[in-house]
């Protein structure tokens, strides 16, 4: 029903108007001529149907912007959910591998040049994550430089 909502508010209208005209016995389209013939003298009625034509593409116009924008809003959280969603999968896999790190620090004779390529990958990781998390600007350029860069 939502979806339909000026729909139904039109459909309303329009039948209180045709209710009205039959009980009130107002001829609205025969009001409306007299109208315009009254204007004719000022030569205002030329320009009522470039206004109502502008005013029809403008309302398209900015309906078609507004659709635009929710799509574009919809994307931006469903990158944001999929972001933190990825952000604390990642979280998760980095602490559990802190277990191996420890049994590794732990472990006599273990290469100590191995454990500092860890670090490095952690950190790496770390701060790709941070860099995707804070984008200014969300498209396709800004993300694959942002993981670039780091």
């Amino acid at each position: 029903m939502d979806k339909y909502k000026l729909t139904f508010i039109g459909l309303v209208f329009s039948v209180f108007i045709y209710i009205s005209t039959i009980f009130l016995e107002l001829n609205l389209f025969d009001r409306f001529v007299e109208f315009l013939s009254s204007i004719e003298q000022f030569e205002l009625d030329e320009i009522i149907i470039p206004f109502v034509i502008f005013f029809i593409f403008l309302f398209l116009d900015t309906r078609r912007h507004s659709k635009k924008v929710q799509v574009e809003n919809a994307k931006l959280n469903i990158y944001k959910a999929m972001l933190s969603s990825s952000h604390h999968i990642l979280n998760n896999f980095i602490y559990q591998m802190d277990i191996f790190k420890l049994t590794a620090e732990d472990t006599p004779g273990f290469d100590a040049k191995i454990l500092a390529f860890y670090e490095d990958i952690i950190s790496n990781a770390s701060n790709q994550i941070h860099s995707l998390s804070n984008l200014s600007t969300i498209d396709e350029f800004s993300i694959r430089t942002s993981v670039m860069n780091e």
